[in-house]
């Protein structure tokens, strides 16, 4: 068993492309991959698994208990595939309260760093931030640097030659390159199925890293200090039906895998149906997961889903309980508000009405309390990432008390009625007490 973490001094060092362009020149060279992404992103996920073709299942060490991490890493690397994980952030940066960083997770794993620097902006004092990054924490260890950004063969000796005196490998050099870039939108990268040449992308990411790459430095690096984890069939979020329903296309593809995994060792199916395309949901399923997304920017659409719509209600009325999350929540709702101002009529399930015509940012690491009447039973962890409002609420019970990283009371959030529940919360795990 082996295994990576792909991190970086902070955001937009180039990381994503990068481990993009790894994952693909590995699985390329013959390497069985297992793809994974440390924090609560729901975005990148989907990147890494089209660059490999097998899910990508997040690890998070603020929200998750450590040995659900340990279980999840455990069962994905399974038959001796290598774990690659790409950090968030930068590599010691974490929660409000300054745990759950990706450190954390290559501490709690044993996977050795790969530090990816943006160069574009400095010579010799790369050596000071390798340096720094690498003597911060004890329990940490930088394999090796990816030199990203790289102007010139000139711009190359001089990095090379501060490194050498600080006596740190170079895994690969890689130049300026325009084309070697995502497009991003307001909760971060544009989802890869929205995507058009993605797949061309990967390729030109990976023959790039092919060429630039030290892959025996770096798969002697992914067999060091790995902790044995177990896959021990430890206590998870319990499924709310045996026969789940999700949806997932691009306005609902914010659905974490290790949550689908979860349900399914607890013994529930899961099947799909994508409301786009106006499908309806199995005629069968005792629950329905609608994850978040942008229905925001497919409200017209939505709104006209009448076969979608009326499977839902048909669902509702005959019992099956149906959880929206997020996206999922806003179209559990009366009606969404688009950014031009106009109001989109949704399933009205819920007396919610939500905007996204002025946007304000909500984020962060949550603790959320089930509260009377709720279908969920334990204190678990979530994560909150929205620019949308709430216009108006209705008559309904509450679903959560809500606390965030530093617990703050955040007051009550999310609506029930009857079998039908949603809020804005991206649910994770079992707080650590409640397993």
């Amino acid at each position: 068993m082996s295994g990576l973490l792909i991190a970086a001094p902070s955001s937009g060092s180039g990381k994503t492309t990068f481990t993009l362009g790894l994952l693909r020149a590995l699985r390329n060279r013959g390497v069985a991959i297992a793809p994974g992404k440390a924090g609560p992103d729901y975005i990148d996920p989907a990147f890494h698994a089209a660059a490999v073709g097998s899910p990508c299942l997040n690890f998070d060490p603020w929200a998750m208990r450590a040995e659900l991490i340990s279980a999840n890493a455990a069962l994905h690397r399974a038959g001796g595939r290598m774990l690659v994980i790409e950090g968030m952030m930068g590599l010691f940066d974490g929660a409000a309260d300054g745990t759950g960083t990706p450190a954390d997770l290559a501490a709690l794993l044993g996977l050795s760093v790969v530090l990816v620097i943006d160069c574009s902006r400095m010579s010799q004092s790369v050596a000071a931030v390798v340096s720094g990054f690498a003597n911060f924490r004890a329990d940490i260890r930088i394999a090796g640097v990816v030199l990203n950004r790289v102007a010139s063969d000139r711009h190359e000796r001089m990095l090379r030659q501060a490194l050498n005196a600080a006596r740190m490998p170079i895994v690969a050099v890689i130049r300026s390159d325009a084309s070697l870039a995502l497009p991003e939108r307001h909760l971060g990268l544009v989802q890869a199925g929205e995507h058009g040449a993605l797949e061309q992308f990967i390729e030109a990411a990976a023959g790039v890293v092919s060429k630039a790459c030290d892959f025996e430095l770096l798969l002697r690096a992914a067999q060091q200090h790995l902790v044995r984890t177990s896959a021990a069939n430890i206590a998870r979020l319990m499924p709310f039906g045996q026969r789940i329903a999700v949806a997932r296309d691009i306005a609902f593809a914010f659905c974490y895998e290790h949550m689908l995994l979860g349900w399914k060792r607890r013994g529930a199916e899961i099947s799909f149906f994508s409301p786009l395309a106006d499908e309806v949901p199995s005629a069968d399923a005792d629950a329905i997961y609608l994850p978040g997304g942008y229905p925001e920017l497919h409200a017209e659409k939505l709104a006209a889903a009448q076969h979608f719509k009326d499977g839902v209600k048909a669902a509702a009325a005959r019992g099956a309980r149906i959880y929206g999350e997020c996206g999922g929540y806003m179209v559990l709702g009366e009606g969404v508000v688009d950014a031009a101002g106009t109001r989109h009529q949704m399933l009205g399930l819920l007396p919610v009405v939500t905007s996204y015509e002025k946007r304000q940012r909500h984020l962060g690491y949550r603790r959320v309390m089930p509260l009377a009447h709720s279908f969920f039973d334990k204190p678990m962890t979530a994560h909150e990432f929205h620019y949308s409002t709430i216009v108006s609420e209705g008559e309904a019970d509450r679903l959560f008390a809500v606390t965030d990283a530093l617990n703050v009371d955040l007051g009550a959030a999310g609506l029930q009625r009857g079998n039908v529940a949603g809020s804005y919360m991206h649910l994770i795990d079992l707080a650590g007490e409640a397993a």
